[in-house]
């Protein structure tokens, strides 16, 4: 039984598992299961070169990238369950939160978030009752979002990234990761407001 399992090892996906993953100290989160499948192979990064993203060395691929955050990840995360080679086929609400079947095997799970693509159509089953048209894509494109506030979706189901409604640029899907992952931190910590930081000298 996982606390958290993340769907999605792009951008967004990853942002929000570093931030999950740096809480590990916190009274809130120290004993938390917290997990990632990290299908990659529909990232919008694999094509990209990064020249105008904040911190991101100007030419870096965004295939070099994807591996580099997962390398992160696994460095400075360890306790942070990587699940490879797997893809998501449903999601199923159940009694304690959700069930996520893949290709391969079954997970269960309190929450998930949900950081795959906007490309239509929908790939993963029990989704579709939330879907809508991606409302900052152009129409042409025929993407689809998750309807969400504050990347909620419903109980115990996030959303990020471009699935989110964000648009297609790397810094905001990552930032979106990272805003789902500070409210879930946040309902750990019984709705008080919650965010981790490292600083020199702490």
């Amino acid at each position: 039984m996982f606390d958290v399992l993340i769907i999605g090892g792009g951008a967004a996906g990853v942002s929000t598992a570093l931030l999950l993953g740096s809480a590990v100290k916190k009274p809130y989160a120290e004993n938390k299961k917290i997990g990632i499948i990290t299908h990659q192979r529909a990232s919008y990064l694999q094509t990209g070169i990064y020249n105008n993203v904040y911190g991101i060395k100007a030419g870096t691929l965004g295939s070099d990238l994807l591996r580099e955050s997962l390398e992160q990840l696994t460095e400075l995360y360890p306790h942070l369950e990587q699940i490879d080679k797997e893809k998501v086929t449903a999601i199923s609400k159940t009694d304690f939160g959700y069930l996520i079947t893949t290709n391969k095997n079954e997970y269960q799970t309190k929450i998930v978030v949900v950081a795959i693509n906007s490309n239509s159509p929908m790939t993963i089953e029990g989704l579709e009752d939330y879907i809508i048209p991606h409302e900052k894509a152009a129409p042409s494109k025929n993407r689809i979002q998750l309807k969400n506030t504050e990347n909620l979706v419903t109980e115990g189901l996030y959303v990020a990234g471009t699935l989110a409604g964000c648009r297609s640029q790397l810094s905001i899907a990552a930032g979106s990761g990272a805003n789902a992952a500070a409210e879930i931190l946040t309902l750990w910590n019984n709705g008080e407001f919650a965010q981790v930081h490292d600083a020199i000298g702490k």
